[in-house]
């Protein structure tokens, strides 16, 4: 693979990892404050959605790192050993994770009395995107383990190969 390329993907990899440093110790606890300001009765529910959206930037960030690691063995011509498996599968149970912690979230918005300013919608618009979270996360979940098992097939082809050679 090209070595810009991948010292290209690195960067984007390393900017998106301290973006999400930010937004777990700046975004996440100010925005949390700032709705439960604006908004009395949203101070329960503060902590628990603000440790929920801090664990799911945990999730991307332990994927980043993993894809991180996958590049390196790219660039290295080893991606198709066995070690490669053990990166593939952070990924998928990083995503897992953050589908869990959306499909909680979602299901806690269907049944709790969560209190709303207006008409409600804030509580929709909230569930729709955790529903929205939990149909991408499971849908990149289900991608991953198929690009696993042909990363599984390759590298069995190439052991074959080798002992053909």
């Amino acid at each position: 693979m090209n070595g810009f390329l991948i010292a290209a993907l690195r960067a984007g990899i390393g900017f998106a990892v301290l973006v999400g440093l930010f937004g777990q110790f700046v975004v996440i606890p100010t925005t949390a404050a700032d709705e439960v300001d604006r908004f009395p009765p949203y101070a329960p529910f503060a902590t628990p959605y603000s440790a929920v959206a801090i664990v799911g930037v945990v999730c991307v960030q332990v994927g980043l790192v993993a894809v991180w690691m996958l590049l390196t063995m790219v660039q290295r011509d080893a991606i198709f050993t066995p070690r490669a498996f053990r990166w593939v599968d952070v990924i998928i149970g990083a995503s897992v994770v953050a589908t869990v912690l959306a499909l909680g979230v979602a299901g806690h918005l269907t049944v709790a009395e969560i209190p709303s300013p207006g008409d409600g919608m804030d509580v929709e618009s909230a569930l729709v995107a955790a529903t929205a979270g939990v149909a991408v996360g499971a849908a990149f979940a289900m991608l991953m383990v198929v690009m696993r098992s042909l990363l599984r097939k390759e590298t069995s082809l190439q052991a074959e190969m080798a002992e053909v050679v």
